[in-house]
């Protein structure tokens, strides 16, 4: 495959687009957008961006082929970018993309003892990962979810995640929209839950009926006492899984709720590496994954779906912001996967991508299309591209 090809090129897109209501709804009472674009939500203490931002990766073969990455972009974009351009790149040129796993290892092992088992290193490495396998699709004519073993479905139930609107009246109604059009499962967030999380599910249980999943985002609010009461409520209307109850870091917590019983947790939104989800596995803290493609990349992602396998978690990928590229290997990888109840759907987010990407994927009627062709099956459009607030053209 060398003689093939070689890794000739590597180039950065930091990508912002603009939106009419920031990510999870309309602001609080409270909350305002600083000079720098992002807004603290108050419920979780944490940062967004105002618009949604992504890094896009490209690498060019001495083919002239290409291949894309996405990854992780909503704060700080350019530390992202940073390490490909000054770290990764340089070590890439030349190199085989015919072995993207030999690669992601080899990244891997470059900033051991300087915070690489995490954080912004590993989204770079995931972008790049992403770009490198889209690539080999491209060389071998092949769709990505062929290279990772053969796709087991064509459609990939969804779930609805979020209802970004202001009052619970309106977050209800937005809700039986959504199972007028054929979904039957709906995620609500904690975050924004005015009017009290147990309210938010009593209302919802109301409004959609009695045979529709209702999942709860906590978003690392609370204590695993606080987080257990809370579940123990949440459960009298079904809860279909409690994601995110404890702070990340707190595992000892994230498995006291799990031991419970009381609804499954779903955790992995933020965990980046099998070596992170590992200790999880083995104190049966989750009964549900949810890894993010924008932070493992494609070689992560299945070495972690592989590892919930042997202990018979299902997996239901999770969707952040992302403008489409991330989405489509989440789907290819996705649908290789035995156990894969719901794929999370961001439909604030994904539906907007859909107009910037070129390919088949679309999300209706509760099914993900997937993208056909091969690698990825999306590429960035030129409306894509015009969204690039800094670019770094070549390693």
């Amino acid at each position: 495959m060398s003689a093939l090809d070689a890794i000739r090129c590597i180039e950065t897109f930091v990508i912002s687009l603009p939106r009419e209501v920031p990510y999870l709804g309309p602001l609080r009472p409270g909350e305002s957008i600083n000079a720098r674009g992002y807004l603290v939500r108050l419920g979780n203490k944490t940062i967004y961006p105002s618009t949604d931002m992504s890094v896009l990766v490209k690498i060019t073969g001495e083919s002239g082929l290409v291949g894309w990455g996405e990854t992780y972009g909503v704060a700080a974009p350019e530390a992202v970018t940073s390490i490909i351009d000054d770290l990764l790149a340089p070590v890439l040129l030349g190199r085989d993309p015919a072995t993207p796993r030999v690669l992601h290892e080899d990244l891997y092992d470059l900033m051991r003892v300087r915070g690489f088992f995490g954080g912004y290193y590993v989204d770079a490495l995931a972008g790049v990962d992403i770009a490198i396998w889209d690539l080999l699709g491209q060389l071998l004519n092949v769709p990505l979810s062929t290279l990772l073993g053969g796709r087991r479905r064509e459609a990939l139930p969804a779930y609805v995640s979020g209802l970004p609107r202001a009052t619970l009246r309106e977050r209800c109604d937005l809700a039986m929209e959504w199972v007028a059009r054929g979904f039957r499962a709906i995620k609500f967030a904690a975050v924004v839950s005015d009017d009290g999380v147990v309210q938010e599910m009593a209302a919802l249980r109301e409004a959609v009926g009695p045979d529709i999943q209702i999942m709860a985002d906590l978003h690392w609010k609370f204590s695993a006492p606080d987080a257990i009461r809370l579940i123990r409520r949440l459960s009298e209307y079904d809860l279909a899984f409690a994601e995110a109850p404890c702070q990340p870091e707190d595992l000892e917590g994230q498995v006291m709720v799990a031991r419970a019983g009381l609804a499954p947790v779903a955790l992995g939104e933020e965990l980046r590496t099998v070596f992170e989800y590992r200790p999880r596995f083995e104190a049966r803290a989750m009964g549900v994954i949810q890894p993010e493609m924008g932070h493992t990349g494609v070689t992560e992602f299945m070495q972690i779906c592989d590892m919930a396998r042997t202990f018979h978690i299902p997996v239901m990928p999770h969707a952040s912001i992302s403008c489409g590229i991330f989405m489509a290997a989440s789907l290819q990888a996705a649908s290789t996967l035995q156990t894969m109840p719901f794929h999370e759907y961001q439909h604030s987010i994904f539906d907007k991508s859909l107009a910037l990407v070129t390919g088949t994927m679309a999300c209706a009627d509760g099914f993900y299309t997937m993208p056909q062709g091969p690698g990825l099956g999306v590429k960035p459009s030129d409306a894509l591209l015009a969204h690039v607030r800094s670019q770094t053209r070549c390693a």
